[in-house]
């Protein structure tokens, strides 16, 4: 595909994205105190849209697009006007977003959210033994629990408000976090990632190699490089490196012909998902970009791409994404989940898209 082709249809996406909804609360989440969490609906607070301002957002830098820097600043407009959102793991995401907007506009009034966010997280966010961001989320507190995506949606805003701010203790606490994900959460027999890791048991739930959570994996460590930009050499650094490497050698044998992979990874019966997919592309190609791993894996990126617009509908949606997902205690659960378009698979495509323009500078 050419340049503007690609442009053309990551607006078609955002476009998309920004009118998704769930008027019949079918995809909403129960939670035990009787509200509902709107996991569908772009308009709302949580990081299933959160994930999608942040490749808006990525969009916009790469191309200057008003028209898609308005729709960033009017959601962030519009959500200030609320009554302050619940902070936990998933809405932190937003945080990444705004970072970069204030850097953008230089508009005072996000300042105080982003110290506010950066404090708490930083300081009371609930912690389970050695010291990992336990998974808090709407309704649950998931008690001495780690997830894969923690890295993604807590772990590189608290990146990048330490950056912003000159608070190093941030990125310091960053660093830790990575590797204590990768201590529990890092499959050594297959080089791919467990969902989760409880300390009330010692287990890794039902140790379901499940490819969103993979795929966040693949996003996070090599944004997270790019951030701090540490020296070649650095441990931190090269044990990051190693362990994308592994992930990334294990993703090339199990990705199906057709450019996607399954939402087991490792489960041939279980249904292809696109918004993994669209992670892995992401994650692959700017590994790869910025050198951190060898350009092999481009073959594997660029299938993974094709399969990504292979799956794009005329309305802009990503096809073939699994709903929103909790840790689940057997793998026939991840087998069972639905598949709707969502708003994180719309901004995955858009992550993916995006750093494929930059192969057709």
């Amino acid at each position: 595909m050419h340049r503007h082709e690609i442009e053309q249809k990551i607006e078609l996406v955002i476009e998309n994205l920004v009118n998704l909804n769930d008027p019949d609360g079918k995809y909403a989440i129960p939670l035990a105190d009787g509200r509902k969490i709107d996991n569908k609906s772009f308009n709302y607070w949580e990081w299933t849209a959160g994930v999608g301002l942040y490749g808006m957002m990525k969009y916009y830098k790469l191309t200057k697009s008003e028209k898609v820097l308005n729709i960033i600043i009017k959601w962030f407009d519009d959500q200030f006007k609320e009554p302050a959102v619940e902070k936990n793991v998933n809405t932190m995401v937003q945080m990444l977003t705004l970072a970069y907007l204030y850097e953008e506009t230089k508009d005072p009034t996000y300042l105080p959210y982003l110290e506010t966010w950066g404090d708490w997280l930083y300081h009371d966010m609930p912690r389970t033994k050695d010291g990992g961001f336990q998974h808090i989320v709407f309704g649950s507190e998931n008690y001495q629990q780690l997830w894969d995506d923690t890295l993604m949606m807590s772990v590189l805003p608290l990146t990048k408000i330490g950056l912003l701010l000159d608070k190093p203790e941030y990125i310091e606490e960053a660093k830790k976090q990575f590797l204590i994900h990768i201590k529990y959460l890092f499959d050594k027999k297959t080089g791919l990632w467990f969902h989760g890791w409880s300390f009330e048991g010692n287990h890794n739930f039902a140790e379901a190699l499940w490819g969103r959570g993979n795929s966040w994996v693949t996003i996070a460590i090599p944004e997270f490089l790019d951030l701090i930009d540490l020296p070649e050499g650095d441990a931190i650094r090269q044990t990051l490196i190693d362990t994308l490497e592994r992930q990334l050698e294990a993703l090339e044998k199990c990705q199906n012909e057709n450019g996607l992979w399954h939402t087991l990874l490792l489960d041939p019966t279980s249904y292809v998902e696109g918004s993994c997919t669209a992670g892995f592309a992401f994650g692959t190609l700017k590994a790869a970009r910025k050198r951190y791993v060898d350009k092999k894996y481009l073959d594997m990126g660029f299938k993974a791409i094709q399969a990504v617009i292979d799956n794009i509908d005329e309305t802009g949606e990503l096809q073939q994404v699994s709903a929103g997902t909790a840790m689940g205690e057997t793998l026939d659960f991840y087998k069972e989940i639905p598949v709707t378009g969502m708003p994180y698979g719309q901004s995955m495509a858009i992550l993916a898209l995006v750093e494929y323009l930059y192969y057709r500078i």
